[in-house]
């Protein structure tokens, strides 16, 4: 299990500050039932962290020319026909994935392509499973455009406690499923948007697995 690029210099920083804070209850103060506690909530906390920043190497085995696979691990949290009115300003099918802190927080390319358009939208920062989130949150829109030329539309919305979006892709680049789109940091939501009339693999309820988790089928 590698330690994804965004979190080292995050983890280093960490490990820093509870290790001083640590060193100075241990002379201050020396007192086991003060300094033992803390120190065990100190490693706790770091390997939580740590565990958010954990970055699994994957790679998706099914039919990759029709597959749209799941850009991020979570929980399906919407499955329907909705209005797309910030780059398509048409019906298309809404595939949300909501990310606990729990989750593995990289963002895959959901399938193969050319990256036609890049954009970033400040926004509020609302809880991410809520509806609202995918239109009044911080987000970043990418589309991509298939080589059978659909565009499936991926959007990475902010959290509660989700303050920074990282996004690779940039216009012009060749995409794959197995790459990293971006990253999303502590909480967050994934978005995708898919043309009518796609076959949807995944209810409600169900988990995916980023990279791994073919979510419908062009």
């Amino acid at each position: 299990m590698k330690i994804h690029q965004e979190g080292q210099n995050i983890l280093i920083i960490l490990c820093i500050i509870l290790l001083i804070l640590n060193s100075l209850i241990h002379y201050f103060i020396n007192i086991h039932y003060v300094s033992i506690p803390f120190l065990v909530i100190s490693i706790i906390f770091f390997l939580l962290v740590l565990n958010f920043f954990r970055s699994p190497k994957r790679h998706y085995k099914g039919d990759i020319e029709n597959s749209i696979v799941a850009p991020a691990d979570g929980t399906i949290v919407a499955v329907e026909e909705v209005m797309e009115n910030e780059y398509f300003h048409d019906k298309r099918i809404q595939v949300s994935i909501f990310m606990s802190i729990f989750n593995v927080h990289a963002n895959w390319f959901p399938v193969n392509g050319t990256v036609t358009h890049v954009s970033h939208q400040n926004g509020r920062f609302m809880a991410a499973y809520l509806p609202k989130s995918s239109t009044e949150n911080e987000r970043s829109t990418v589309v991509i455009k298939t080589d059978k030329g659909e565009e499936i539309l991926m959007r990475q919305i902010a959290g509660a406690m989700a303050r920074r979006i990282v996004t690779y892709a940039e216009v012009g680049d060749k995409c794959h499923i197995n790459e990293h789109m971006g990253f999303i940091k502590f909480g967050s939501r994934v978005d995708v948007f898919l043309p009518l009339g796609t076959e949807v693999l995944v209810k409600l309820n169900d988990k995916t697995t980023g990279n791994i988790t073919q979510i419908a089928r062009l």
